[in-house]
């Protein structure tokens, strides 16, 4: 009976861990994201597109891994956030959640078609 008792409370742990990696994952996704798009805008609005990027990204929850003006008015960001263990504090942390996003003009050539094909 033990046994059965410590294999669901395993289990439920490791089910906790995965949801709180997916969690910090949907969250640097986010802040990398809107850091891009934020950054693109500040680029082609003559401001600071990395500072302007790296705050939106502090302010959706995530660190700033590396944001880079490429050619065309493009901006692309790395954001990390941690993933907290699945008992808080005293879980320790699972590992850094990593997000890469670009925003900016589409690359000539491109077309987009809304049925998909």
């Amino acid at each position: 009976m033990l046994g059965i008792v410590a294999g669901a409370l395993l289990l439920a742990v490791g089910i906790a861990a995965l949801g709180a990696a997916q969690n910090a994952r949907g969250t640097a996704q986010a802040a990398a994201d809107l850091g891009a798009i934020a950054g693109a805008t500040a680029l082609r609005d003559g401001f600071d597109p990395c500072g302007t990027a790296g705050a939106a990204v502090v302010r959706n929850g995530a660190t700033v891994a590396s944001c880079e003006v490429l050619g065309g008015g493009v901006v692309r960001v790395v954001a990390t956030r941690a993933a907290a263990g699945p008992v808080g504090e005293f879980g320790g942390a699972l590992g850094q959640a990593r997000a890469t996003a670009r925003a900016g003009p589409r690359e000539k050539g491109m077309t987009w078609n809304p049925d998909g094909s």
